[in-house]
């Protein structure tokens, strides 16, 4: 394939209420799309960074400038160029990984539009359908986080994740599960705890969870290390899993018996497909985590977790559990699940529509002669 255009869309996504972690409180998503025409077809991707530096490094401005000034320019001197390509070609370009993932996605798409192959079976998946959770926020008091668990189970899901840190830990998950003793229950720290806290971390064996995730700094693989051998409940990484190595090292390590895999903090789908196929060669389970993608990343997200060693739900959950009105058609829970589009591709498509009442503003990166 070819480059023709390369065009980015900014919108602002309200969400359905404030997301409250350890990083801060959203209350919408500073969505970036990338929009790409080659001389085949064209394709969307999704560049699903955060809008401030806290989750890691990366932020919306920041990605939109590497891929306006260094990566755009070094797809188009491709002469041909495929998603395989990209990474390779954004090598030299250090960090960045949910641009690079964003600009892999839309070569993806319009590539498997072209082929009329549905992305889902390029990757290699094995279902039509997913298990999805929902992860839950930080909430003002214990009761209010009870209800809004209440409101996601009375909805279909079938797992729950919260977000803890110090001094919102074991009250409040105490309090949901003594609401809902059989609800598989997973927590998130977001790397809120240190060294001297594993004692306390071991307390949330009592409530009897399915994991608990990334509770210490993403290259602290030794204090991971230790709680995991002190912890019945199993420790899952997610901010220290950036690349092949570093999910191989982690596992090395016994920081981890489960990963969770992001397009946008590895640097692609084609990348996660790789860590998936490692852990499973290593008999580490993995599952889907999310970035409050609009539905073109979500879209991805549920393609990615059809592979075979998806064996926990992902953190996918439906358009309406974040957004009133998404850029795409929405997807919707029937049980527990989400199905996977049909369409070749991505599967969906962007609504025109939508992006013009969002305010969304778009910029040329590269334009056609």
């Amino acid at each position: 394939m070819t480059l023709r255009r390369v065009e980015l869309v900014r919108v602002d996504l309200p969400l359905v209420r404030p997301f409250r972690t350890s990083y801060g409180t959203e209350t919408h998503r500073d969505v970036l799309l990338v929009h790409m025409e080659t001389d085949d077809d064209e394709g969307w991707g999704e560049v699903a960074a955060q809008a401030g530096p806290f989750y890691n490094e990366e932020f919306v401005d920041a990605s939109a400038m590497v891929i306006e000034r260094f990566a755009v320019p070094a797809l188009a001197a491709a002469d041909h160029l495929t998603a395989a390509d990209v990474g390779p070609a954004l090598a030299r370009i250090k960090g960045y990984p949910a641009a690079k993932a964003g600009l892999e996605m839309a070569l993806l798409d319009a590539e498997l539009r072209a082929s009329g192959t549905r992305l889902a079976d390029r990757l290699g998946g094995v279902r039509d359908a997913v298990e999805v959770g929902v992860s839950v926020g930080m909430t003002g008091s214990v009761a209010t986080l009870v209800e809004v668990v209440a409101g996601h189970v009375d909805e279909g899901y079938r797992r729950v994740k919260l977000k803890i840190e110090p001094g919102f830990d074991t009250e409040p998950v105490g309090a949901v599960r003594d609401a809902f003793p059989d609800l598989p229950l997973q927590v998130d720290a977001n790397a809120s705890y240190g060294p001297s806290d594993i004692e306390h971390l071991c307390a949330l064996d009592a409530f009897g969870l399915l994991m608990v995730e990334q509770p210490f700094a993403a290259d602290d693989l030794a204090t991971h290390a230790a709680l995991a051998r002190q912890m019945a409940t199993p420790v899952c990484l997610d901010e220290s899993i950036t690349s092949a190595r570093a999910a191989a090292a982690a596992i090395d390590a016994g920081a981890c018996s489960i990963v969770n895999l992001k397009v946008a903090r590895v640097g692609g789908l084609l990348a996660c497909a790789s860590l998936h196929d490692l852990c499973r060669e290593r008999s580490v389970p993995v599952w889907c985590g999310g970035m409050l993608e609009s539905g073109v990343g979500r879209a991805a997200n549920i393609a990615l977790a059809t592979l075979p060693g998806f064996t926990y739900p992902g953190d996918i959950s439906a358009t309406s559990r974040y957004f009133h009105r998404d850029v795409t058609e929405p997807f919707e829970l029937t049980g527990s699940q989400l199905a996977v589009p049909t369409g070749p591709g991505l599967g969906v498509t962007v609504d025109e529509g939508a992006l013009a009442e969002l305010g969304g503003t778009r910029r040329d990166v590269l334009a056609p002669d």
